[in-house]
């Protein structure tokens, strides 16, 4: 459906209560859905109030991955969960921050924009938040030409939160400065249960509410966390405490996928509160939620499950892979399969391991060979990088598949430089400078003393050197790919022809030919490692090509499979459904 030009942006902007961690992102992400699914282009926006100018420099333990665009912008995983769910490609600019917002003025007040006024937050930061807002909200994400009819804008944190004060005064001046008919306010909050009653109680959200309302923002719709559908009473407390019609109070209880919550908005009526709220009916169409549908019933359905292991880093935070595990979820669904995912810590596979701890070095070891497949994932530091050469070591021996990413890929390579190459003391230049053997070195555009926006990202086109190559062919037999990136240690080309005589071939590069980006391993079913992300443009049934391989040949059916590849991808589940049958 066409915007009609002069027709004025429209804001749904959802809030949080109560607690973080309510879902705010898969919220936000899932009325994008049903608007997208009303006929509507819908764009996104994420609020994080932190003084970071972006998430680059943050420990996946502190905030989760850090996701990349094809901008090369470093931002929160909740992008990551637009971009699934709406299948929109995002710009740095749509994720802001505190830093961004700070550094912008007073990179105007050294220039002398302001004209010698004193520069506050209300209005000089206020103003430069809405301008933001109106700015970014302009720009096409789909695909199309011109703006979007829609722009979800979440807000991080919670409200009541200090740092969040200049963004909840800013949407409220913007709130009345586009009209009631272009601005809708949904509040996320948590309805507990306490006790052994099992009494819902509603105070925590109408404090929640009390709060937001002192602040000048009352919510048209609330949406509420809860273990199991709320009641009929609670709804109706909600409603008179909170000033909010009853039909527009909407519940989010427990479901068994991430997939049924648009449908559960939709099921509740949710688009036709929010599309009369911005007066969007007329313009509207009734959602069609007919794949949606079909993909959260197929993953209910599924029985058979493929035992994946993951060793890496951070493996006591899920979230610090998040597009990882996203992008195997893409995969196995399109394999008519649930992963299995074995959280490996990469330290506990370690010979240090074994004489500390060796329970907990035997318990891995096991769950280790227990796997169909190995992925190693990508991360910074030397910690756990001894663990994860003998994961690869493992994988490389016994045929198992695996899939090595940025940093697993350039494992593989250290690993194949030890113990094929003879080349002992073989290493990266980030874990040892002095290594004789210097088989991944710092990439020359780097520098070394700054964290922030200094490594290679975004998306960058990779060529395929060899059109027979297992990756080629996974890729739909394309002498190219363009993939994002996220890195500062690269192959080190003096090593590329040794490496290759060898037997590990690297079947992909950039335009120069001197950076490696895709590596394999002859006579082996799945021996795979990418300088790239694949996880990063993974989407629900558009499954990573590199994650789909490894998943086929972890259950035998990758020859298969390519012996009767579609020329269109999106008759790739067809295929898959007649090596099933």
């Amino acid at each position: 459906m066409e915007r009609t030009m002069g027709r004025p942006m429209k804001y749904v902007v959802v809030t949080g209560g109560v607690v973080s961690g309510l879902g705010k992102g898969v919220t936000a992400s899932s009325i994008g859905v049903v608007l997208k699914a009303c006929g509507l282009r819908v764009t996104s926006i994420k609020i994080d109030p932190y003084l970071n100018t972006d998430a680059g420099t943050m420990s996946p333990f502190e905030h989760g991955e850090v996701f990349v665009l094809d901008d090369g912008g470093e931002v929160d995983l909740d992008l990551g969960n637009y971009e699934r769910f709406l299948d929109v490609t995002l710009t740095r600019d749509n994720n802001i921050t505190t830093g961004k917002i700070y550094q912008s003025v007073i990179d105007k007040e050294r220039r002398g924009d302001y004209l010698g006024k004193t520069v506050q937050v209300v209005p000089h930061i206020t103003d430069a938040i809405k301008d933001w807002i109106g700015s970014v909200s302009s720009i096409p994400v789909d695909g199309n030409d011109g703006p979007a009819d829609v722009c979800v804008i979440e807000l991080g944190g919670t409200v009541g939160d200090i740092e969040s004060m200049p963004f909840i005064e800013a949407l409220r001046q913007l709130s009345f400065s586009v009209g009631k008919d272009n601005f809708c306010l949904i509040h996320v909050s948590l309805v507990p249960v306490i006790g052994v009653v099992g009494e819902q109680k509603t105070k925590p959200t109408q404090h929640s509410v009390r709060e937001l309302r002192a602040l000048g923002l009352t919510p048209n719709l609330l949406t509420c966390r809860s273990a199991q559908p709320l009641g009929t009473s609670t709804k109706e407390k909600l409603s008179q405490f909170c000033h909010v019609p009853v039909e527009n109070i909407l519940n989010i209880h427990d479901v068994p996928n991430l997939w049924h919550i648009p449908l559960l908005l939709r099921n509740q009526n949710a688009h036709e509160a929010i599309l009369k709220q911005l007066n969007c009916v007329s313009i509207a169409t009734p959602p069609d939620l007919v794949g949606w549908t079909k993909m959260a019933e197929l993953y209910d359905n599924l029985t058979g499950t493929v035992k994946i292991a993951m060793v890496g880093k951070y493996t006591g935070l899920t979230d610090s892979y998040l597009s990882v595990v996203k992008a195997l979820l893409h995969a196995c669904v399109a394999c008519f399969l649930k992963p299995s995912i074995e959280w490996i810590a990469a330290s506990d596979l370690e010979d240090e391991s074994a004489r500390t701890t060796p329970e907990v070095h035997n318990a891995a070891w096991e769950s280790l060979k227990s796997c169909s497949c190995i992925l190693v994932p990508g991360g910074f530091g030397d910690r756990g990088v001894p663990g994860m050469i003998l994961a690869a070591k493992y994988a490389r021996e016994n045929k198992i598949p695996y899939l090595g990413i940025c940093l697993g890929m350039q494992i593989s390579v250290i690993e194949f430089s030890r113990f094929v190459l003879d080349l002992e003391r073989a290493n990266s230049d980030e874990f040892d400078s002095a290594t004789p053997y210097p088989v991944v070195i710092f990439m020359p555009e780097g520098s070394k003393t700054h964290m922030g926006s200094t490594m290679r990202l975004g998306s960058r086109r990779t060529f395929f050197k060899d059109a027979d190559c297992l990756a080629s062919k996974l890729y739909q037999n394309s002498s190219f790919v363009d993939e994002r990136h996220r890195h500062r240690y690269e192959v080190n080309p003096d090593f590329v022809n040794r490496l290759e005589a060898a037997g590990l071939k690297f079947v992909g590069s950039d335009e120069s030919g001197k950076r490696m980006e895709i590596l394999e391993l002859k006579d082996h079913p799945y021996y795979v490692g990418v300088q790239f992300h694949p996880e990063f443009k993974s989407r629900p049934g558009k499954p990573s090509a590199l994650f789909l391989g490894l998943i086929l040949a972890a259950t035998g059916k990758l020859q298969a499979y390519l012996g009767r590849l579609p020329d269109d991808t999106a008759n790739f589940r067809i295929e898959l459904l007649k090596i099933e049958a």
